[in-house]
């Protein structure tokens, strides 16, 4: 038998599930960083207040996320989270591909408390005069915030917001515990059919290899686009 026969990574069955695994994760890693990103703005808002009840809730939020493993969440979230549920509902997440619904809950909740770290270092390296000074001209603090404090932290914390991304990316490989049928589900799925576990994991290994150094070469560009300059 060949060693390595890249025929069945060009077309065929085989090809078409590997493909479909490569675009399943590419919408998980999508879907988590578009609710992971608010929910990080918001829980570093709450980290940065100058309200002790909502500090105190940020830092439960952040503390008590990040400190269970990504394993721990998925499988929370897929076989304990639906049993909480009202029947109606249970039966509805049930009829819509639950993996992918519960994968992204997860993701997006444990990639959005590093995240709101990184916008808490953000909102830090904006001077506090920025903020004084806005509210001077008139502004409301949630228009100040939001119009003044939040693009400036913004700007700051993109680099290790997309180094995040990257680890998100990196991530959705763990959803194949609850059946996910992301890349390393169809990795896995071609080996067990097929037997040619070198193809099979080749792409993989090259699928996240590419779309990372991607990311991180965007980080690249933006950091020498807009670098960060210091107050």
């Amino acid at each position: 038998m060949q060693f390595f026969d890249p025929s069945i990574l060009q077309s065929g069955q085989y090809h078409d599930w590997l493909v479909q695994g490569l675009v399943l994760s590419l919408q998980l890693t999508a879907a988590s960083f578009v609710v992971a990103l608010p929910f990080g703005a918001a829980v570093a808002l709450m980290r940065t207040s100058s309200f002790a009840p909502l500090r105190a809730i940020g830092a439960t939020i952040v503390e008590g996320i990040r400190n269970v493993p990504l394993l721990a969440h998925l499988l929370f979230w897929y076989f304990a989270f639906p049993e909480l549920l009202p029947e109606g509902a249970r039966e509805f997440l049930y009829a819509h591909n639950p993996e992918a619904v519960c994968a992204v809950i997860a993701l997006s909740l444990y990639s959005g408390v590093h995240m709101a770290e990184d916008i808490r270092s953000g909102i830090r390296a904006v001077p506090a005069s920025q903020l004084e000074a806005a509210r001077s001209l008139g502004l409301g603090r949630f228009a100040a915030v939001r119009l003044v404090l939040l693009p400036q932290a913004f700007r700051a914390s993109v680099p290790p917001l997309l180094s995040q991304t990257v680890n998100l990316w990196k991530d959705t490989s763990v959803a194949t515990v609850i059946g996910a049928a992301e890349m390393m589900y169809q990795a896995a799925r071609v080996e067990t059919a097929s037997f040619r576990s070198v193809e099979a994991f080749t792409f993989a290994t090259l699928a996240y290899l590419t779309v990372s150094l991607l990311i991180s070469f965007a980080a690249y560009l933006y950091q020498r686009r807009y670098p960060v300059r210091p107050a």
